[in-house]
């Protein structure tokens, strides 16, 4: 289930919401303050989307015009369903304050009402019926197989940076379109190859017929 959740603006990491969750509960505090790590380290250059596992949860985050959303989940709660919470905040948040989160001089969580829409965004992601139903859903919501998965002792502990997932993005994406380039100049020759007698043949009978009646 989604135990928690963040705004920030992404330049310079100003909380603007939060959900207002059970301060008692030490493991949860716990991923609070990695979350505040994680934002420290993030910036616009950061790979868009990320799950970042941690011990028993995993903290996914979502960029979008200039915000960052993060939730903290159990880490059996399935990615597909908290990056589909993640959009849904991210589509009202920026319905409802839009460009004003933007503008600077804003005092700290100065959405913070915003919280009455994310505990009940909350409370639909955590019917026991979305998750009996994961099987439909799964058909309905994007796809997130290809969001960069990170353990969270690699990000804080290892000296490895979000900076370097997105290089490592970036690589892959760069040699799939050095794929499909070579894929793409194999067809090319291959229907050269395939087609030039077909063209030989036809400007033989084309010249064969100019110089009978044409010329």
């Amino acid at each position: 289930m989604v135990l928690s959740t963040f705004i920030n603006r992404i330049h310079d990491g100003l909380p603007l919401s939060a959900s207002v969750d059970d301060e008692q509960d030490a493991k949860l505090n716990d991923q609070k303050k990695q979350v505040k790590v994680i934002m420290r380290k993030i910036n616009s250059n950061s790979e868009p989307r990320a799950s970042i596992e941690s011990g028993e949860y995993t903290i996914h985050y979502l960029m979008s015009e200039g915000i960052i959303y993060l939730c903290i989940c159990e880490h059996s709660y399935p990615r597909k369903l908290a990056f589909s919470y993640l959009e849904e905040v991210d589509k009202e948040f920026n319905k409802s304050f839009g460009q004003q989160a933007l503008r600077p001089g804003l005092r700290p969580y100065a959405f913070v009402e915003f919280d009455n829409f994310m505990q009940k965004t909350r409370r639909v992601y955590q019917d026991s019926r979305a998750t009996a139903n994961l099987d439909k859903l799964n058909a309905e919501l994007q796809d997130v197989t290809k969001v960069m998965t990170k353990n969270i002792e690699d990000l804080l502990y290892r000296g490895d940076s979000l900076d370097k997932m997105q290089d490592l993005s970036s690589s892959l994406r760069t040699q799939s379109q050095r794929y499909r380039k070579a894929a793409r100049r194999i067809n090319l020759e291959a229907m050269i190859k395939q087609y030039i007698p077909v063209v030989g043949v036809s400007l033989f009978f084309l010249f064969l017929i100019w110089w009978m009646f044409l010329r």
